[in-house]
């Protein structure tokens, strides 16, 4: 019995192990032994991917892990906020903006993936413009579909189509050799959309004007008076809050003071964290309070070592996502204390 023979024997039943007790999950465990035997020296990499028929297959499937990465660490949802700030009150430059990031982003992730994106950030735009939404809606997808011809790996057929080529003996295409056509035809469309979005609304500006009465996060920042009820606070390093749980601290029972979030600096970028109460205040945390009470700002922030810092007025707006808002309607039971 020689050393390899031993190594898979003890990969099967370490793998037999797993599927018994399902942790991690059975297609965890699956590409762990794909990635352990070549590592182990007991095959060769085109060895363990031969089962896959083509090279190709993997780079499909890591360019869903790249797309999904890209969506939960919010950087498609950063670039519509950024796409909302740059477009103002101008349908066209909205339009332009809209195609061309749409195609940038299609162009190394999933262009189904982006559309689903867009979408809510189209419904939000168009929303605040009392803009049929139908007007941008197909220049979304048709800035989807062209975003397949701008890259090599935009869309699996160009990935299939070079490795043929390779196969046969001939020059496959290179990361960009597509992007020339599909920069044409992206202009192309946009020029197109632009002149025939008139038509894409047509009849429907009654239900556009109903539509836009809609009740959205800004109706609750403005109605609910947020910007003078909120503040951020940082936690300075002398600070008695630091490395204490929010539930020692009791700030909503005495200080009247509820946290709503807690932002903390990330490896790339700044995190928001959900308030729980056994949630370990560092240094260096910026916490979102909002105060339900009349307090002394500055008396409450020197006395905790807490420095305020600036609250834009776009700030609710730019971290929707992380932060959240409900507007909640209730009634009071006739015999409650609480009405009276």
């Amino acid at each position: 019995m020689n050393l390899d023979l031993l190594k898979v024997l003890a990969l099967l039943g370490t793998c037999m192990v797993l599927f018994v007790i399902n942790k991690p999950r059975m297609d965890v465990v699956a590409l762990l032994v794909i990635v352990l035997l070549p590592m182990t020296g007991v095959l060769t990499l085109p060895q363990a991917l031969a089962g896959f028929s083509d090279p190709n297959v993997i780079l499909i499937a890591a360019l869903f892990v790249i797309g999904e990465a890209l969506v939960r660490t919010g950087v498609t949802h950063q670039v519509g906020n950024w796409l909302i700030r740059q477009s103002g009150q101008d349908e066209t430059r909205l339009l332009v903006l809209l195609m061309l990031v749409v195609a940038g982003l299609g162009s190394v992730m999933s262009s189904t993936g982006v559309v689903g994106v867009f979408i809510p950030v189209v419904m939000s735009i168009t929303r605040r413009l009392r803009i049929d939404p139908g007007r941008f809606m197909m220049p979304l997808s048709f800035a989807g579909l062209i975003s397949g011809m701008m890259t090599l790996v935009a869309t699996p057929p160009n990935m299939v189509v070079d490795s043929a080529l390779r196969d046969m003996g001939l020059g496959g295409f290179s990361f960009f050799s597509f992007a020339p056509m599909g920069l044409l035809i992206l202009g192309c469309g946009i020029a197109y959309m632009l002149v025939t979005r008139r038509w894409l609304a047509a009849g429907r500006q009654a239900e556009v004007a109903t539509a836009s009465e809609r009740r959205g996060l800004a109706h609750y920042v403005t109605e609910y008076h947020l910007q003078r009820h909120g503040f951020r606070l940082r936690v300075d390093p002398e600070s008695p809050l630091r490395n204490k749980n929010l539930e020692d601290l009791r700030l909503r029972r005495e200080h009247g003071a509820n946290v709503l979030a807690v932002e903390r600096a990330g490896r790339f970028h700044q995190e928001m964290l959900h308030p729980s109460a056994r949630l370990e205040l560092h240094a260096g945390d910026v916490l979102l309070v909002h105060f339900f009470q009349d307090t002394n700002i500055a008396a409450f922030a020197q006395r905790m070592g807490l420095t305020p810092l600036s609250l834009k007025d776009a700030y609710f707006n730019d971290h929707s996502q992380d932060v959240g808002m409900a507007e909640v309607l209730t009634r009071l039971n006739p015999r409650s204390s609480a009405g009276a």
